[in-house]
């Protein structure tokens, strides 16, 4: 059956969301607050790399399925499904998340509201937010009790979204059981193709739809902050982490997944949302609960640092004057996200101690410029190691990781290799006669 559904906010997560909700067949009208965005949108044209997005976003445009605006009066006319959107970015100089544009949507959109409606929420919030714009939302709207306000959190992977929206691994949903009448069944419609194919429905209250989310993070965080902690001691006593996870990723308890140990996690979500959900356990008075993922941050900026300590040695210990290649800049492959990314921030580092720096991403190279402009940035793999005296692999693009000792011999200034992600063959650099350096191995 098909709806007419609105979605606020069209940045990654709603513009995904948008066009896979076209895709499944429903009437979709984006809203944003940001007009060239929409306009943008419009024309077909998405505003960050996501593969596989675009094509869709103009092929459901073109059927008329989808379309945009920055009209809350003509989705609230529109649609009888909402779906939020919007960013939960982290407050400046806190750890909390910054609930601004969530609050926004439901103070704006609510009043509008004449008819029933089912706000779903999409973002990621501290727990208790849900019901809480529940509340507003009812006492906003001239339909009172007959608006929803119900929670379905997303669990994309950049570079998957698109697969990750059609084909999830799991739909939660979380229901006021106070105020629920439809938002249970709307759901169920929204998502009927999905549901036909045996995708698990996790029906919820709001509470654990809300924490299932923070919780996913945390978790993944914490794996590969483990992972980079043994790679530490197995520096220290001379071991393979490599070899180590995979011997201990064969136990199906653990998982060869997100163990792979390297220069560690950035991107918009996972360090913004871990400390969002210590700041909200401490609120709850239960901030003893999660104080270990005080050391998983920790032990992730620390693997920034002591790669920036690793090159300076490679360099005879200054890096002044010296000439180093970036391969990788977005904060990993598949994407154009830079926000928070390990491999730029290790950049910036060792520009500020005197080196000249060259950045290559395949992607992510607009981005970079507009957050470190003054780093130095190339037009390919071998002009960005022209010269070097060492090479980075920050990011683990397929380009880079197909790279051959041979590509660039000739043009670098000295043979020295920093794999930040262990994702090269560290025999074939060390028998071409480069210096090969990983994270945690021999």
């Amino acid at each position: 059956m098909s709806l007419r559904m609105a979605v606020f906010g069209t940045g990654y997560l709603g513009a995904t969301h948008a066009a896979c909700m076209a895709e499944l067949g429903h009437e979709v009208l984006g809203v944003d607050v940001d007009a060239s965005k929409v306009a943008k949108l419009s024309s077909g044209e998405v505003p960050f790399y996501e593969p596989g997005l675009e094509e869709l976003l103009q092929r459901n445009i073109s059927s008329g399925r989808l379309r945009f605006t920055s009209s809350y009066a003509e989705a609230a006319e529109f649609a009888d499904v909402h779906f939020l959107g919007v960013g939960t970015p982290q407050k400046k100089g806190e750890f909390a998340a910054d609930l601004t544009y969530v609050d926004s949507v439901v103070a704006e959109l609510a009043p509008l509201l004449t008819k029933p409606a089912v706000i779903f929420g999409k973002s990621t919030v501290p727990v208790g937010t849900a019901a809480r714009l529940g509340a507003m939302a009812r006492e906003l709207s001239p339909a009172g009790d007959d608006v929803e306000v119900a929670w379905n959190p997303e669990f994309l992977r950049e570079g998957y979204a698109v697969q990750d929206t059609l084909r999830p691994d799991r739909l939660v949903l979380g229901v006021d059981e106070t105020y629920s009448r439809r938002a249970r069944e709307v759901a169920e419609e929204v998502y009927a193709d999905l549901l036909e194919v045996g995708i698990p429905f996790l029906v919820t209250d709001l509470a654990t739809a809300e924490l299932v989310k923070v919780s996913a993070n945390a978790f993944l965080a914490t794996k590969i902050s483990f992972i980079n902690a043994i790679a530490e001691v197995c520096e220290a006593a001379g071991a393979d982490v490599s070899v180590l996870a995979d011997a201990i990723g064969h136990d199906e308890r653990i998982g060869r997944k997100f163990l792979n140990a390297g220069i560690g996690f950035g991107g918009g979500c996972l360090p913004k949302d871990i400390r969002a959900f210590m700041a909200r356990a401490g609120e709850l008075g239960a901030d003893q609960a999660l104080t270990f993922l005080r050391e998983v941050d920790a032990i992730n900026m620390r693997r920034r640092t002591s790669m920036v300590e690793l090159t300076k040695d490679t360099c005879g210990g200054s890096l002044l004057g010296r000439r180093i290649a970036v391969l990788g800049a977005a904060f990993k492959p598949n994407s154009d996200d830079v926000r928070d990314s390990p491999a730029l921030n290790i950049a910036g580092q060792i520009q500020l101690q005197g080196a000249a720096v060259n950045v290559y991403d395949p992607k992510a190279m607009e981005n970079s410029r507009r957050l470190f402009p003054t780093l130095g940035y190339a037009t390919s793999v071998r002009d960005a190691c022209e010269g070097a005296d060492v090479v980075m692999v920050l990011t683990e693009w397929k380009e880079f990781r197909d790279l051959a000792p041979d590509d660039i011999a000739t043009i670098v200034r000295e043979k020295h290799i920093i794999d930040g992600r262990n994702c090269m063959d560290s025999r074939v650099w060390r028998s071409a006669g480069w210096t090969y350096q990983g994270v945690g191995r021999k």
